[in-house]
């Protein structure tokens, strides 16, 4: 199984969609709340400097964009159970 980090902020509806589609499609996360510890925020701007929306996800370490891609890799059989 693939190793799924989400970063997501408060009242971030794109967040809660991301989350609850990664939880239907039984995939596990590591969720990454922003605005629950300032070392999070931190990471996230050292792992993303140019990115400024969210969600954004992670997976294997490797960068894969907000909500609309996640679904596209869950589409196309890009995260494997």
């Amino acid at each position: 199984m693939p190793k799924i980090e989400i970063f997501t902020g408060p009242n971030c509806v794109y967040c809660e969609s991301a989350k609850a589609l990664l939880r239907e499609t039984g995939l596990a996360f590591d969720e990454i709340d922003l605005d629950a510890d300032p070392a999070n925020l931190k990471d996230f701007r050292a792992r993303l400097p140019r990115v400024k929306s969210l969600p954004q996800i992670l997976v294997d370490g490797v960068h894969i964009g907000g909500l609309e891609d996640l679904r596209l890799h869950l589409a196309e059989g890009q995260l494997g159970r």
